[in-house]
């Protein structure tokens, strides 16, 4: 069977700079804030995504706002830059309630929220949608979502330990029940053979969990499984634990050596390969002049002191105190490695600015930018595909005007045209759809 690319959209969700922006000359009716927080909009989302044959919706998250930058949170505040960030979990049901294909991935992390807990929630929006569901499993890097749960801050490697121990007890919880343990005897009056329902029974440095697993498995079993570890550490956790690594990388030959890199350990470490999907941006145009105008348009609408805020809450550090023309470094930090690294590597044969890379993380955090027509938008991703030899993209568009629709009805076609990318769902669960 002719291997072809996965398509996952990653929406800016629920955050207010973002709505602010999308009021542009191009489209002034622009839903507004409360018009995107609300379950129509979303679902009209997910419809389009489906009617795409996407395989899913990929949803990034924290449980905290920046408060990095100048050491304080004032600018995300200001600015709507993770503030207000609502959860976007509740939204999952009305979405896949209008579909019957697309998968919702969706960022919970092991630092704010217990496993047993997490687990019963997350196995059972599974459930319910039918198999459709994915969990992109983050440490958490954000020092207030520690505080604002009354944990201490830990760092990089610890936050990674102690995900082993949250993993080992989710392996138990989703293990417990036994395909033929529900019996469902009505002559007899009973439900379950409690002797094929496991009992969950852990003690580790970090965590304790002692209990029975509330939720029965659907039917891909658990959810698919996504981490984004770059660094050795995140690497080793994600090929340990993660159906998908999702990463962003700043352009081509990075996505090329990450992958083979990725692909090289997932042998060493005994698994087949490593799926790895990339984060890319698109800014489409019906001419290229109007591609580039839009997204010149787009880049400086974002306040480069937004921009900074971000850049200093995914690297751990405040980029206040640095100057904004001199070249990154590849500083220490006890967040994401994996995006130091990749705003700290050479693009050209030298290192960006503080004052470039802000300005690509203030739209796309980070993510290579393909900008034109549709032909040059499906052209450019097919090219990208094959030379990084990944197993597709997670897309992020544009505000500027309806560029989800737009993607929809024009990219998607050419690339059909093309043999890369599917014509219809080849199964029903998350799992079965993205992992083919």
């Amino acid at each position: 069977m002719p291997r072809h690319m996965h398509l996952l959209s990653f929406p800016e969700h629920l955050e207010g700079v973002h709505y602010a922006l999308s009021q542009s000359k191009h489209n002034p009716a622009e839903v507004g804030f409360r018009g995107a927080l609300s379950i129509r909009y979303w679902q009209n989302v997910a419809k389009t995504l489906e009617r795409g044959c996407f395989d899913g919706i990929f949803f990034a998250d924290s449980g905290a706002i920046y408060d990095l930058y100048k050491g304080r949170a004032d600018e995300a505040i200001k600015y709507g830059v993770g503030w207000p960030k609502h959860d976007p979990m509740p939204m999952l049901t009305p979405m896949s309630a209008v579909t019957e294909h697309l998968g919702f991935a969706f960022t919970m992390s092991t630092a704010s929220n217990m496993p047993y807990p997490a687990m019963r929630l997350i196995s059972t929006l599974d459930f319910l949608t039918d198999g459709r569901v994915g969990w992109n499993i983050v440490t958490g890097n954000a020092r207030m979502e520690y505080e604002a749960v009354g944990l201490g801050e830990m760092d990089h490697d610890e936050r990674y330990d102690r995900a082993d121990e949250y993993m080992a007890i989710c392996r138990q919880i989703w293990a417990g029940i036994e395909p033929d343990a529900i019996i469902m005897d009505a002559a007899r009056g009973i439900v379950a053979d409690p002797a094929k329902v496991g009992r969950i029974d852990y003690a580790g440095k970090y965590l304790k969990s002692r209990g029975v697993p509330l939720v029965v498995p659907s039917i891909q079993g658990k959810p698919v499984l996504f981490q984004a570890g770059s660094s050795g550490r995140g690497e080793k956790f994600a090929l340990e634990n993660a159906d998908v690594m999702f990463s962003i990388q700043p352009d081509t030959p990075s996505m090329k050596t990450y992958n083979a890199k990725l692909n090289e350990a997932a042998r060493q470490a005994g698994r087949e390969d490593a799926k790895v999907i990339f984060g890319i941006q698109v800014v489409l145009g019906s001419t290229e002049a109007e591609a580039r105008l839009r997204h010149e348009e787009m880049l400086s609408r974002f306040p480069l002191e937004a921009s900074l805020t971000r850049l200093s809450g995914a690297l751990g550090m405040d980029l206040s105190k640095v100057d904004l023309d001199s070249p990154i470094e590849e500083w220490p930090t006890q967040a994401s490695r994996g995006f130091m690294k990749a705003v700290s590597g050479k693009v050209g044969g030298r290192r960006l600015t503080l004052r470039e890379v802000a300005a690509s993380w203030a739209t796309s955090i980070g993510t290579p930018h393909i900008v034109g027509t549709p032909e040059q938008v499906a052209a450019g991703m097919e090219t990208m595909w094959r030379e990084t030899a990944c197993h597709g993209f997670n897309v992020r568009l544009t505000t500027i005007p309806d560029s989800m629709e737009e993607f929809v009805d024009t990219v998607v076609p050419l690339l059909q045209n093309r043999g890369v990318f599917r014509r219809e769902y080849g199964g029903m669960t998350f799992r079965e759809n993205l992992l083919s």
